[in-house]
């Protein structure tokens, strides 16, 4: 598969189990939603429900309405559709949770349907929009099929007009089906201008504040998804994907106080979801660093490995790889991050399902051994990458193989750097930032682990050109606003290269970063020292 068929994403919302936590009397809060049916009244109200816990990717709590209504009305076919649908998971993350095994069950949902009574062509119309996603799954490749969705859901949507959960749908998938290549963002903004009247007239529908920060979710259009993200959490403050999903757009903003406050939320509603619960970890470890909070940052990893249960979902599987890697990463504990553990152990969790995940482990080690001179270990690790990179492009992951080879390919520079081969080095972890700068990061994920354009700043200012150097963190810093290390990092580079003025712009940066730092990092004193402070 190529890569436009990886629905790479920025924003996450639910990688996992959406987990609704009711701390109050009453029904879930969870927005308002009213999809249409042909079923009795009572079959009605629970797939309205259904449908709710759908556009805030809820799924396991789908499932009981979906039951209840046809419980209600044994003839309500179009349960078994919303069940197809929503066994498809996240489509931010296609195609990772598509089985063969998913697909025939969804398959089977839709003859489910036509059997049990469709009764009108609207619902006869739905149910063919998504046979066309599971139609010959097994000879049509995913982009194919996900086109053909997208294409019958516009179809769906331009029949019926009046029916704005068609075009909501329809907006979604057209959202999903981006070209990671195109940085004009196409089918993003398309859908965006889609959503954005309806959020007018429906300003309490959970899927189009969703989907709206999904759509917005990239970095020069990131601004624009702030009024979904602050609205998204208070219309279905019931479920914790709402919880957390403003923080895709808060982290791509550099707004790590909202990020923090919106995934402490989230954890706590995600007690017994670990994939959402670990998601939303991995953001709040990456927000308490580039604040500085690195005891706050540590007390999250702590809680992390309190988890009794472990969980085989990718979320969690990169939550556990992420987390020590940052803390070691974005602290510049080289030779801590040359020792980072796999967590839970090799022997003790399915690694070898994600390779994508354990890359994040080897990357980790990589680097910090480059940086620490110890080349052996460097390279160890380089070729570690390299069969992980071989091990997801047999699975079929295009985009995570692509991640994972930038990754081998920024270490191996790091490390030809450290042997002496300055200008070699240079040039191979150049050619790894400008691929990186061509894809996209994952929905899975709140920000790189380290930026390829970072470690290109680290070795220029190694190799004392400072004012080189500057110009690699300031791009790093356009493209991940507030982040501290490359902030950190041009501070010094600008006084080093002689510019006193961009000095103080930085270094004042850093100082406001870290005002509520709970840790004395070097780099925070440098600034101070900057200022004269």
């Amino acid at each position: 598969m190529s890569t436009k068929g990886i629905r790479v994403a920025m924003l996450f919302l639910g990688l996992g189990v959406a987990q609704a936590a009711v701390a109050h009397d009453g029904p879930a809060r969870l927005g308002k939603v009213h999809f249409k049916v042909e079923c009795n009244a009572a079959a009605q109200k629970e797939f309205d429900l259904a449908m709710a816990y759908y556009h805030s990717f809820a799924w396991e709590l789908y499932k009981a309405p979906l039951d209840r209504a046809l419980a209600a009305d044994p003839a309500c076919g179009m349960t078994h559709w919303l069940r197809a649908l929503g066994s498809l998971d996240n489509p931010f993350t296609w195609p990772i949770p598509l089985t063969p095994k998913v697909l025939e069950e969804g398959q089977a949902s839709l003859e489910a349907a036509r059997k049990t009574g469709l009764k009108s062509q609207r619902e006869r119309d739905y149910v063919e929009a998504l046979a066309t996603f599971y139609r010959d799954h097994d000879k049509l490749n995913h982009r194919t099929r996900a086109k053909a969705f997208e294409d019958a859901m516009a179809g769906v949507a331009a029949r019926y007009p009046e029916d704005r959960e068609a075009t909501i749908l329809h907006a979604l998938i057209l959202s999903v089906n981006f070209d990671p290549a195109d940085k004009n963002y196409t089918n993003q903004l398309k859908a965006a201008g889609i959503l954005e009247p309806i959020l007018m007239q429906q300003p309490e529908h959970p899927g189009v504040a969703h989907y709206l920060i999904h759509s917005y979710d990239y970095p020069p259009i990131a601004k624009q998804g702030l009024d979904a993200a602050k609205r998204y959490s208070k219309i279905a403050p019931d479920a914790a994907h709402a919880l957390h999903m403003p923080s895709h757009i808060f982290s791509r903003v550099g707004f790590w106080p909202e990020s923090i406050e919106a995934n402490r939320a989230s954890a706590e509603s995600a007690k017994t979801s670990i994939p959402n619960r670990v998601h939303a970890y991995d953001y709040l470890v990456y927000a308490h660093l580039q604040l500085g909070q690195d005891a706050a940052a540590a007390k999250v990893l702590a809680d992390m490995r309190s988890i009794a249960q472990t969980s085989d979902a990718f979320p969690s599987a990169y939550g556990f790889a992420a987390m020590p890697a940052r803390y070691a990463l974005e602290r510049h504990a080289w030779q801590e991050a040359a020792a980072v553990t796999l967590w839970p152990a090799a022997d003790a969790y399915p690694w070898k399902k994600y390779p994508q995940a354990e890359a994040i482990n080897a990357f980790a080690r990589g680097l910090g051994a480059a940086y620490s001179g110890n080349l052996a270990a460097a390279s160890a690790e380089v070729q570690r990458l390299q069969q992980l990179r071989d091990a997801a492009a047999g699975m079929k992951l295009a985009y995570w193989a692509e991640q994972i080879d930038i990754h081998a390919e920024a270490v191996r520079g790091a490390a030809a750097f450290a042997d002496g081969r300055q200008a070699e080095g240079i040039g191979i972890v150049r050619a790894a930032a400008v691929r990186e700068d061509a894809s996209e990061k994952h929905v899975v994920t709140p920000g790189p682990i380290k930026p390829s354009r970072e470690i290109l700043g680290d070795l220029l200012m190694r190799s004392g050109k400072p004012a080189d150097a500057l110009r690699e963190y300031e791009a790093v810093i356009a493209n991940e606003p507030n982040r501290l290390g490359p902030t950190a990092g041009a501070a010094l580079a600008a006084e080093k290269a002689g510019d006193k003025a961009k000095a103080a712009q930085h270094a004042a940066r850093v100082v406001e970063l870290t005002k509520t730092a709970d840790s004395a990092r070097p780099e925070i004193a440098q600034a101070k020292r900057v200022l004269g402070m």
